[in-house]
């Protein structure tokens, strides 16, 4: 029967020390892995004859503004349809130079998810085929869901904080 642990051990006799940092948050398995190395984890999960994760469910990316050299996470979500087994699988970069390789080779459907991650995130996915803004037009000069931007537009003058019991204090 497939379970965390069996999944830890293969990873860990594949990979060593590479793979890193597992948890079980909700009882699905999560761990991380240098970004050098996300597509020889993401074909191992895919080939090994137990693991089969063959259905990437989602492929995001999470802005971590304080950790310096790893401000970007991108987040694989795997799933084993034959053992109903989900997992999650993170890989770092700098937000500097955000490259991660595409893993549309192995799954088709990460092409849209990895544009999408592009077009809000800017992590570049190296090996992409047509790696372009997806939803947001082409002039945008940033990356909407990063966190350096404030959550409302301080210019606006359509709205009363005190309206919205963000103002003062009687």
């Amino acid at each position: 029967m497939l379970n965390n642990d069996y999944i830890k051990q293969r990873l860990a006799e594949k990979f060593g020390e590479q793979v890193t940092n597992f948890e079980e948050p909700f009882n699905m398995l999560t761990f991380e892995a240098p970004k050098e190395i996300n597509l020889k984890v993401l074909q191992f999960l895919f080939d090994d004859e137990t693991l089969q994760f063959r259905f990437l469910t989602d492929l995001q990316a999470v802005h971590y503004p304080d950790n310096t050299g790893r401000e970007l996470a991108v987040v694989y979500h795997l799933h084993n349809l034959q053992a109903n087994v989900r997992i999650r699988f993170k890989v770092y970069t700098d937000i500097s130079k955000p490259d991660v390789f595409s893993a549309t080779a192995l799954f088709m459907s990460a092409n849209w998810m990895e544009r999408e991650t592009y077009d809000f995130f800017g992590v570049n996915f190296v090996g992409h085929p047509n790696l372009k803004r997806i939803l947001n037009v082409d002039e945008m000069d940033y990356f909407p869901m990063r966190k350096e931007f404030p959550l409302e537009d301080q210019t606006r003058t359509d709205k009363d904080d005190d309206m919205f019991g963000r103002g003062k204090s009687y």
